[in-house]
This record gives C-alpha cells, structure tokens and sequence, in this order.
C-alpha cells in the first residue's frame, strides 16, 4: 500500500516525524478543506510551524507530483484500488508559487474512518541528518480509528519532546506595520525589534504578518528581498490628491508573512529615511503609502489561501505607522469594517513625531473632522518669525490619542515619555493616557548573540567555560595594534558618535581616563566634530585608544566579546540593546541610568549576599548625567576589576544568566493584547 508523504519543516530545526492516519470524510475534514491542511496544522500543533509541498506520491522521493495520463495522481489511483476512499483534488498555491496546501476530498460515506496523530522521534535507524530550519521531515496519511471531536484535543495536546515552550492562550491575528525589519532594513533597534519578535509570535502559536516597505537601492543590498515574490495584488488608496497605486510581495520566512509594499518613491540610494544630504522630502508621502497600504493588506491578500481579515491586531511601530490607528477610527470603523480590530502604538524614539505644515493634512486621506487628533501647535519660542502661527500635523500624536493601547520598549522608557524632559511636547497627553500605557524591555537575538557558537569572535566560550573570553581579549588588542596586556582592563564604547550618545561626556572623560593604565575601543559614525576628535585622540595616546569611525558587525561583536566593560552614557535610551549584547558576553556594562538601560543593568552591591555569595548586580549605573558622575563609577568598576576577582567573575556570571530573549518578551507582549481586547476600540 503506498502513502502520500508530505515535507514540512519545524521553526525550531528538530527533525520529527508525524503520520496522520486518515480515510476522509467530509464531514470530518471540513476545516481542512476549508484553510487548507497547512494553516489547520499551524493552528493546530502550538508547538510546530509548517510550510507543506508535495514530497512524492509513489515512494521514490521524486520531489513532485506524479500524474497519470487522465492527469489524476497515480497515488490516488492505487489507494482507490487498495480500499482508501480519500483523494487529493491539486495543491493551493500562494503568489511566490509556493504550494502551502491540499484540497482533500472523500467519496465516501459510511463515516467509519477518522483521524489519528502521532508525533514520534525520528527512529535511530533512520540516515535523515539532523536538520536545521526549512529542512524536510515527513508526513504520511494512512488509515486511522479517531473521531473528528477528538481530532482538536490531540492536536491541542501535541508536544514536541525536549522543547518546553509556553504557548499562547488564545492565538491572534497580528499585523506589525514599520519602517524596518531585520535583516530587510534596519538603522537601529526598531529594525532589531520587528524583524526579531514577530517571529517569537510566531513560534507562540500565532499568525502574524509583518508590513514594511520594500526599499530598493540599486546595490547589491537589494538581494535581501529576492525570496519576496510578487504578490499579483495591486490596490489603489486615496491620498496626497488622488488614487496611488502599490504593489505587494511575500515571502513566508521563519512561520512569518513578511508583507511588502512596493512603490517607486521606495526605489532610491539611501537608508529608510534619507542620503547624505538629509532626512528625504517626501517622507510623509511614502509613510502615509506604508499606512493605507498596511490597513488594506489583511483584507486583500490571501496569503496561504485565505486572508487576515478585519479581526486583527495592529502593532505600528513609531510615527511612520502612526496613521494606522486614526485610519480604522475614521475610514473604516464607520463602514463596520475592523470593528473587531484592536491597534497598539510602540514607541521606540519619542523625539521622532512625524510633523509636517498644517496644510498637508488635505493629503492624509482622512476626513476633515478627524483634524484634531492630529492637530499640533508649536509654542512662540519654536515658530519662525511673529507671522508664523505655529499650525502643524503631528501623526504620532494621533497615534497616540486614537491607539487601544500603547507600548514603549522598557518600563523606565513608559514613564519617562510622561515627563517634561522626555516627553518632547506629548508628555501632558501621554500622562492622560497612562493607565493605557506599559512598558517592555526588547529581547535580543540569542542565535546570533551567542558567545559559545559566535563565527565572528575569536574563540568560543560560556558560563561554564570562560576561558574563551580572555582569547578574545588578546585577539582584540592585537587586531586593534594595541599592546595585548591581559591584566590592562579594556573599555570599549559602540554605537552613534552623537549628542544622545553622551558622546561630550565621553570626550571630556578621556584625558583624566586615559591617565589611567587602561585601553579604550571606540566604534561609531555619526556627527563630523566627533569622528575628528576620534582621529586626533587616538593619534595622541597610541598605546591606548583606538577609534574605529564607521560601523562593521563582525567588529561590534569582537568588541563586545573582547572588552571588559563597555560604556554607555546615553542621554536617553529608550531601551538599548548593546548592554543586553554586554551582558551575554559577560561583559560588564557602565550605564547612565535611564530608560532601559536603568531598567536592565543592575548596580553591583559588594554588600549583598546574592545566589553565588559574590554580591548582587550586573554593573553600574550612574546619575546624573555628567563627567564625575561617570568617572566614579568607571573607577568602581576598575577597582573591582583589580582587586576583586571574585567579585568580578560573579558580575560575569550573573550578567550571562539573565533571560533577555524574545520568547520572555513575547510572553509580555501577549499580555498587552489581551488588555486591548478587553476594552472596546477607540471610535
């Protein structure tokens, strides 16, 4: 008797095998035949993320489908002649031509077979490899004796044995809608945060889409969107004095629908933002193209067969998806369209709002009436000249009035944005909004940020090995044309050379620090008067200072793994992510205690009676923010560097055991959503 064998591939990369055993029945696969067996088994098995294509219907392995003259599969004809009454009826393909499932259909009806599901090891006999993500395990449909009514709770109770991965309750619909995800486009940690936790969602049970524009450059950069396929949907939306037309491409990476929107504003040299000469004029048009592209998306694309539809959950990300929110209030709700969907804002960067003249408004696609929310008038100090009446749009502040609920990326951040000094002239409607607003720190990519398995660094090593981390040291300093001194401690900085950065603090620190026996690695671009006083003071201490102006990832990594602390005087920050990337490499962060570096860098108290009896703590913190503040905590740091070993290994230690992942952070996230779903939406 032959079986149909189907390849999948696991999120996770473990190769498991799961036959289902089934006769259909149509009354039994009626949920099957109506998603499509690929998304029922996403749905179904919260452990287990699928993309299915036909392996071979006649055991050879062939890849494909084989048909008979009559062009019905051979497969169907013998299980006809062995007794088996289902039939595969061609597979559904999606845009990128990808098939993502099967209709299954009976011509039986006696009702007697059903469903039954096994989820097993691969046997140790087999000569499959071990595979990583994307690679094929096996699924065969035979015979089965389970009803329908049970076929739910053994799909719900499937594990995947050595993975102990919390699931959500209740899985969503979830859109993400920004500017940048990794490893598409990135210029900072938003780029971090959307191409990293949609994924974690994902993994957790639940569909999610991700919407971003599909910037083209003309370099060789572009190949990052070759696995996108054109979507064959073109739509066109009202704005800026008339119907715009885009396009869509997908690409199913990673149990993600990573959506993108194309038009030719998009197609230009530069970041996401702007070149060389500036931030680009046409900003607000293209933001706005993202937005009303981004509201259509779930109710026109079938991706995988079927759409999103309008019970879904919107995360726009900053002010270039702030339009998302006051465009379901105001053209959509009214109709009875998304009265179901809920939409969070996610403030990355407060300072950035989106504001642009009064009389662009008339281009936003948005009724007349819906000005307000969007209304913003600078005070008499900002304005121009006397005549100027400081009339303005601002589409983050509409975000923030009609959003269901509002996130920022740690909890020092939530209230911060809620101050005078941080709220950048949203802090008085931000306050009125706080019993709606919650904080969470974002995760870090623990696959790439890995010391024990990192490519770019010059030894492994973990917490029960360290000795990894002092190669790393000494191949530092010898690639830097340092003098390779292990007991010489090793400062290192990485990031922006700009105001925010604390980058003044920096300079003003480091003839009084450099005074010091220690070594200090510098690695950033930004403003010009910073680059140039790198240059000069690594020309005036050579033996220690280097300054790396511009920005490499393998470097960042072996700075991070080769340092022994790393400095980060931010003004601000949001959240930040190189202190998280520190502390997996046991390197021990000095911070400025604000946001979410205030929130995650712990200060060492020697005092203390911690787990390993060596104190409490991952670092430093220091306020305010000022020179000597920062000199007292470097030098706290390089005492205990010195002259307590122990010490310093139990800051090493307690630093590579915190849990920044995005599965802990997801966990959080889906919290939020479930609070947004509990109130009815902003209308």
């Amino acid at each position: 008797m032959e079986s149909l064998s189907l390849q999948s591939f696991h999120v996770k990369g473990l190769n498991y095998r799961s036959k289902f055993n089934l006769a259909n029945n149509p009354s039994e696969f009626r949920a099957i035949n109506q998603v499509g067996f690929d998304h029922f088994l996403r749905q179904r098995c919260k452990r287990l993320c699928f993309s299915v294509r036909c392996q071979s219907f006649s055991g050879k392995n062939e890849g494909g489908v084989s048909s008979s003259a009559d062009g019905s599969s051979s497969a169907i004809e013998e299980q006809r002649n062995e007794g088996h009454f289902g039939q595969l009826i061609g597979p559904v393909k999606d845009a990128s031509g990808s098939i993502v499932s099967f209709n299954l259909y009976s011509q039986s009806g006696d009702g007697k077979s059903n469903v039954f599901l096994d989820l097993e090891k691969p046997n140790e006999n087999d000569k499959e490899e071990k595979i990583s993500s994307g690679s094929p395990s096996s699924f065969v449909f035979e015979r089965g004796v389970i009803k329908e009514s049970e076929v739910e709770k053994i799909l719900e109770e499937t594990i995947v044995e050595g993975e102990d991965k919390t699931v959500a309750k209740s899985k969503l619909s979830v859109v993400f809608v920004t500017a940048e995800a990794a490893p598409y486009s990135k210029t900072g940690g938003l780029g971090d945060v959307c191409g990293s936790l949609p994924i974690a969602l994902a993994e957790r049970g639940h569909r999610v889409m991700v919407i971003a524009p599909r910037y083209i450059h003309g370099t060789a950069a572009d190949k990052v969107y070759a696995g996108a396929f054109d979507a064959n949907c073109r739509i066109k939306v009202n704005c800026f004095g008339g119907e715009q037309e885009v396009a869509f491409f997908h690409q199913y990476r990673d149990g993600v629908d990573w959506v993108f929107v194309d038009h030719p504003s998009y197609h230009r040299p530069g970041n996401p933002y702007g070149d060389s000469f500036g931030a680009f004029g046409d900003n607000q048009f293209r933001f706005t193209l993202l937005c009303h592209a981004a509201c259509e998306a779930p109710l026109v694309l079938p991706l995988g067969g079927y759409t999103y539809g309008e019970k879904c959950l919107f995360l726009v990300n900053d002010w270039h998806a702030g339009l998302v929110p006051v465009l379901l209030a105001a053209n959509y709700r009214p109709y009875g369209v998304y009265k179901d969907a809920r939409s969070i804002l996610v403030i990355h960067n407060l300072s950035h709002q989106g504001v642009e003249p009064a009389v662009t408004y008339d281009n936003l696609g948005l009724p007349p009436q819906w000005y307000g929310p969007l209304e913003w008038v600078f005070p008499e100090w900002a304005r121009a000249h006397e005549l100027d009446k400081g009339e303005a749009v601002n589409i983050l502040k509409g975000a923030v009035v009609t959003a269901d609920r509002i996130l920022t990326v740690s909890q020092g951040y939530s209230w911060e944005i809620t101050t005078v000094e941080g709220g950048y002239g949203l802090h008085e409607l931000l306050t009125s909004r706080k019993f709606v607003i919650n904080g969470i720190i974002n995760g870090i990519n623990v696959s790439e940020w890995d010391p024990s398995n990192d490519a770019h660094i010059a030894a492994p090593y973990s917490i029960d090995d360290l000795s990894g981390k002092a190669e790393c040291k000494a191949a530092l300093q010898k690639e830097l044309g340092l003098p390779v001194k292990p007991d010489c401690p090793l400062i290192g900085f990485i990031g922006r050379l700009d105001y925010q950065k604390g980058i003044d603090i920096i300079q003003a620190a480091m003839p009084e620090l450099l005074g010091d026996d220690v070594q200090f690695v510098m690695l950033g671009t930004g403003v010009a008067k910073y680059e140039s006083w790198m240059r000069e003071t690594e020309a005036r201490y050579k033996d220690k200072f280097r300054g790396w102006v511009g920005f490499s990832v393998p470097i960042s990594h072996r700075i991070t793994a080769g340092c022994d602390i790393l400095l980060m005087p931010s003004r601000f920050e949001p959240c930040g992510l190189n202190q998280l990337y520190a502390m997996r490499y046991g390197t021990i962060p000095v911070v400025h205690s604000t946001g979410g570096l205030r929130d995650t860098v712990e200060t060492y108290n020697p005092y203390a009676v911690g787990p390993d009896g060596s104190g409490t703590g991952t670092g430093w913190g220091f306020a305010p923010l000022a020179k000597d503040s920062m000199l007292s905590a470097l030098r706290n740091g390089l005492k205990t560097y010195r002259e307590y070993k122990g010490s310093w290994l139990g800051l090493m230690k307690r630093g590579m055991q915190q849990d920044f992942t995005w599965d802990s952070a997801a966990a959080h996230y889906e919290q939020v959503f479930e609070w947004a779903f509990t109130d009815p939406p902003y209308c």
